[in-house]
C-alpha cells in the first residue's frame, strides 16, 4: 500500500488528486466532516455514495482545510495493494496543552477509493491502525467498510432543479434554476470550457433538463459542461436521452474511470454476481420512479446489494412505498448491454405486461374505497405506464394498448395529462385500424371527448361523444350508450346548449339507474342538476344534487363526490348560503387534495377564491395566492379556463389589484404561483370559515378580528416589536406573538409588513 507524501497546509501531507476546486452544494457535507474529524471519540469515517458523487473531493478539501490541525497526515492507496503502513513516533510525555480538543499528536490517515479489489487492503489497514488511538481513518468507498466504530457520511447527487412553474411555454427562470446545485456546478464548469457561458431564458430550460437527466451526478454534470465546446445546451438533451454513456473528455490526470460516463457505469457495476446482474439489467427498462411491488420484487438480498452499491437509488415514496430508480449513467450502460446481447425486446415485453396488469387491477377499486391508494400508485408510476404502451404500440399490439389507454382514463384526468390522454386515445385509434373492434373505437371515441371537455373545448367534446354514440349503436351496449350520453349531456351544458343537455340527461340517468350503474347514474345526476340550476330549477336541481351526493358517498367515490359538491356550493350561493358553500368546497377541496387531483383542482380553488373574497374581505392577500396557484395549476394541465370564470377571475384580480396596491398584489401572486398541489389545498383550508358577525362600522379587515387582535394589529402597523407591544398593552410578549400569529391568519398576510398595509387600507 503506497502513502503518497506532499507539502500541504502546516508540514501535513494532501492527495494528489488534481488542482484545488472549488466544492459546489457541498457546504453541509463538509461541515459533517469537518466536526466528526475534529471529534476525539471519532476513530473512522467513510464517505460513501456512487461512483462520480465527488466523494475523493470532498475528502480533498476537507483535508486541505483541517490538515493542520494534525501532527500529521498521510495518504495511502488501497488500490495499491497491502504494504508497510506508516510508522509513527511515540505519544509524547508532555500532557496535552490546556484548550485543545483531542489527544496530543492526532494523525489523520486517509484511505481514498476502498472499492472492489482493493476493499481487503482498506479493512486490513483500518484494523491495524486501530490499536493507536491516536490515528482517525478517512475513508472513501462506494459502500461502507463494515469495520467496528465506523462513522458513515453518504454523499447523494447534488440536486436538480424542479419543473418551471407560472412561465409561460413552460420557460424556466435563470435565477430559479440555477438554485439548484446541479446546474450551478454546471454554470461554473461551462465558464471553465467558455468564459462568455451565461445561464439565461433561452437557455435554462436546456441546461435543467442536462442536469435532471444525469441524475444531478456531478462527474456527469462537469463531462456534459465540457461539452459545450461542440454543442449548444438546447441541443444536448436530445442527444443524452438513453444514452449519456457517450460523455467522455474527462481531465487526462484522472482515473480511467472518471474520464467518461461509460468507464464509470462498467466500474460501478464490476463484481456484480451474475443473479445480481441479471436483476440490474432487467430494471434498468423501468422509468425513474417504479415501486417494488410493480416491478414484482420484495426486499430480497440483491436489491440491498444493488443499493449498497449505489446502482439503485431511492428517489421518493409514495404511501409507504420506496420509489426507485436505476440512475445514469449506470441504465444506459445496462440497456446497452441489453440490445447488444438480444434481450432487451423480451425485457420490454416483461415490462409492458407487468403495467397492463398494475392498470386492470386497479380498474375495479378506482371507483370505490380503494380510490385514493390507487390513483397515488398509478400517478407515481405514470412514466413507466407511458412506457408499456410505447412498448405496445412499436410491436403492434393495438388491442392491448387500446384496453390499457382506456384503463387510463380517471389516472389521467387526476393527473392532468390531458393532451397526452387526448392524444393516445387518437394514436391508438387510428393504429388499430380496422382490426380493432367497434366497441373498443367507441369507448376511446367516448373518452376523448372527456379530455377535449377538460381541455376546455366542449364543441370538440360534443363532436366525438356523438361519434362514440355512432359506432356504439351498431355494437348494441346499452351501458356504454347510456354513459357516453351522459358525458354528451355534460359537454353540451358547456357548450352553451342547456336544453340539448337536459333532454340527453334524462335518458341517460334512466337508462343507468335502471341497469344499476351507481357511479355513472350518480355522474349523470350531477350534470342533469347542473342543467337545472342554469334553468333557475333550484329545488329539482337540490334533490339530484342530494341523490348524487349520496350514491358517491355510498360507493366511496371521492373524486365523483368533489364534482358533485362543487354543484351544490355554486347551489348554495346563488340561494345565500354562503356557510352551506364554504363546508361544500372545503370538502371538495379535501378529496381533491387527498389524491393529488390536477384537473379539476384549479377550478375549486378559483370558486373558494371568489367565496373568500365575497365573505372575508381580510382574506384577500390570501384569495390572491389561491387565484395564482389555480391559474399556475391548469396552465400545467393545458386546459383553457371556460369563458365565465375567465371573466369573474379577471374582475376578483383587477379588484384585488386596486385594494392591496400593486406591491402586495404582485408579492401575493408571486407566492401563490409556487405552491403545490398541497401547498394550495393546505393554504384553502386554512382560511377561517365565513362569519356573520360583522362589528356595524368596522372596516372589512378589521371584522375577523377580535378587539384585541385589532389594538395588536394597529400596533403592529407603527413598526412596534412584540416586546414593546406588550409593554404597551401590559401582556405577556409570549400572548403577543399568538395575537400576531392569529392577526396574520386572519388577515392572510405572511409578513407584518402585510400587516401593517392591511391595517392601512381600513382607514
Amino acid at each position: 500500500m503506497n502513502e503518497r507524501q506532499a507539502p500541504g497546509v502546516g508540514g501535513t501531507t494532501a492527495m494528489s488528486l488534481g488542482p484545488v476546486t472549488e466544492l459546489v452544494g457541498r457546504e453541509l457535507e463538509a461541515t459533517a466532516l469537518r466536526e466528526r474529524l475534529r471529534d476525539p471519540s471519532v476513530r473512522l469515517v467513510t464517505v460513501t455514495g456512487r461512483a462520480g458523487v465527488g466523494k475523493s473531493r470532498l475528502a480533498l478539501e476537507v483535508v486541505r482545510e483541517i490538515g493542520g490541525e494534525f501532527a500529521r497526515v498521510s495518504v495511502l492507496d488501497p488500490a495499491a495493494g497491502r504494504a508497510e503502513l506508516p510508522e509513527f513516533p511515540g505519544p509524547p510525555e508532555a500532557p496535552e496543552p490546556p484548550g485543545l480538543p483531542g489527544l496530543p499528536g492526532r494523525m489523520l490517515v486517509v484511505l481514498d477509493g476502498c472499492d472492489h479489489e482493493a476493499r481487503p487492503a482498506a479493512a486490513a489497514a483500518v484494523e491495524a491502525l486501530a490499536g493507536d488511538p491516536r490515528v482517525v481513518v478517512l475513508a472513501t468507498a462506494v459502500e461502507p467498510l463494515g469495520m467496528y466504530g465506523e462513522q458513515l457520511l453518504p454523499l447523494a447527487p447534488l440536486p436538480v432543479p424542479g419543473p418551471p412553474r407560472g412561465r409561460s411555454g413552460g420557460a424556466a427562470d435563470p435565477h430559479e434554476v440555477q438554485e439548484a446545485a446541479s446546474v450551478a456546478l454546471f454554470v461554473r464548469r461551462a465558464r471553465d470550457a467558455d468564459p462568455s457561458f451565461a445561464l439565461t431564458e433561452e437557455n435554462a430550460g436546456a441546461v435543467a433538463e442536462i442536469c435532471t437527466l444525469l441524475g444531478g451526478l456531478p462527474l456527469a454534470v462537469e463531462l456534459a459542461a465540457r461539452r459545450l465546446r461542440l454543442f449548444p445546451p438546447h441541443l444536448l438533451p436530445a442527444r443524452l436521452r438513453g444514452r449519456t454513456t457517450i460523455l467522455s473528455g474527462g481531465p487526462a490526470n484522472a482515473p480511467e474511470r472518471h474520464r467518461s460516463l461509460a468507464a464509470l457505469a462498467e466500474w460501478s457495476c464490476r463484481g456484480l454476481e451474475d443473479g445480481v446482474r441479471a436483476l440490474l439489467g432487467r430494471l434498468s427498462v423501468y422509468e425513474p420512479g417504479f415501486g417494488l411491488s410493480a416491478a414484482g420484487l420484495s426486499a430480497e438480498a440483491a436489491v440491498e446489494t444493488l443499493l449498497d452499491r449505489g446502482l439503485l437509488a431511492v428517489v421518493g415514496e409514495e404511501q409507504g412505498e420506496l420509489r426507485l430508480a436505476v440512475p445514469e449513467p449506470v441504465r444506459s450502460h445496462c440497456r446497452a448491454e441489453l440490445a447488444g446481447s438480444g434481450r432487451e425486446g423480451a425485457a420490454l415485453d416483461a415490462h409492458a405486461e407487468r403495467y397492463r396488469l398494475l392498470v386492470t387491477t386497479a380498474l375495479p377499486g378506482l371507483r370505490g374505497t380503494e380510490q385514493e391508494r390507487l390513483l397515488g400508485e398509478l400517478a407515481a408510476e405514470g412514466a413507466n405506464v407511458s412506457s408499456a404502451l410505447r412498448r405496445l404500440r412499436e410491436r403492434g399490439d393495438s388491442e392491448t394498448a387500446a384496453a390499457l389507454v382506456l384503463g387510463c382514463r380517471l389516472p389521467w384526468l387526476a393527473q392532468g395529462r390531458l393532451r397526452e390522454g387526448l392524444e393516445w386515445c387518437d394514436d391508438t385509434a387510428e393504429a388499430g385500424g380496422a382490426a380493432l373492434l367497434e366497441a373498443v373505437r367507441a369507448r376511446l371515441a367516448d373518452m376523448s371527448g372527456v379530455f377535449a371537455l377538460a381541455l376546455g373545448d366542449p364543441q370538440e367534446a360534443v363532436r366525438r361523444h356523438r361519434h362514440a354514440l355512432a359506432l356504439g349503436k351498431s355494437v348494441g351496449d346499452r351501458r356504454q350508450n347510456a354513459l357516453a350520453s351522459a358525458r354528451l349531456g355534460a359537454a353540451l351544458l358547456r357548450a352553451g346548449d342547456p336544453a340539448g343537455a337536459r333532454a340527453v340527461l334524462v335518458t341517460a340517468l334512466n337508462a343507468l339507474e335502471s341497469m344499476g350503474v351507481t357511479g355513472g347514474a350518480a355522474e349523470a345526476a350531477g350534470s342533469l342538476a347542473a342543467v337545472l340550476r342554469a334553468e333557475g330549477d333550484r329545488r329539482k336541481a337540490q334533490e339530484l344534487l342530494d341523490r348524487s351526493v349520496e350514491a358517491f358517498r355510498r360507493i366511496r367515490d371521492g373524486r365523483g363526490l368533489a364534482g358533485t359538491l362543487r354543484t351544490a356550493a355554486a347551489l348554495a350561493l346563488e340561494g345565500d348560503e354562503p356557510d352551506r358553500a364554504d363546508r361544500a368546497l372545503r370538502e371538495s377541496l379535501r378529496l381533491y387534495g387527498a389524491f393529488g387531483e390536477r384537473t379539476e383542482l384549479p377550478g375549486a380553488l378559483e370558486e373558494f377564491s371568489l367565496l373568500l373574497l365575497r365573505t372575508a374581505p381580510a382574506q384577500r392577500p390570501r384569495t390572491v395566492r389561491l387565484l395564482a396557484a389555480a391559474d399556475t395549476l391548469r396552465g400545467e394541465t393545458g386546459a383553457e379556463v371556460p369563458d365565465e370564470w375567465r371573466s369573474a377571475a379577471e374582475r376578483a384580480r383587477t379588484e384585488l389589484s386596486a385594494r392591496l396596491g400593486w406591491t402586495d398584489f404582485a408579492v401575493a401572486w408571486a407566492e401563490g404561483i409556487r405552491m403545490t398541489v398541497p401547498a394550495a389545498v393546505a393554504e384553502a383550508l386554512s382560511a377561517p370559515a365565513p362569519s356573520r358577525r360583522a362589528a356595524a362600522g368596522a372596516a372589512p379587515e378589521a371584522q375577523s378580528l377580535t378587539p384585541r387582535q385589532v389594538q395588536v394589529a394597529l400596533l403592529v402597523s407603527k413598526g412596534m416589536t412584540n416586546r414593546q407591544i406588550a409593554a404597551k398593552l401590559d401582556i405577556s410578549e409570549w400572548t403577543v406573538v399568538n395575537h400576531v400569529r392569529h392577526v396574520m391568519r386572519r388577515l392572510g398576510c405572511s409578513s407584518r409588513v402585510q400587516v401593517a398595509g392591511a391595517v392601512g387600507r381600513w382607514a
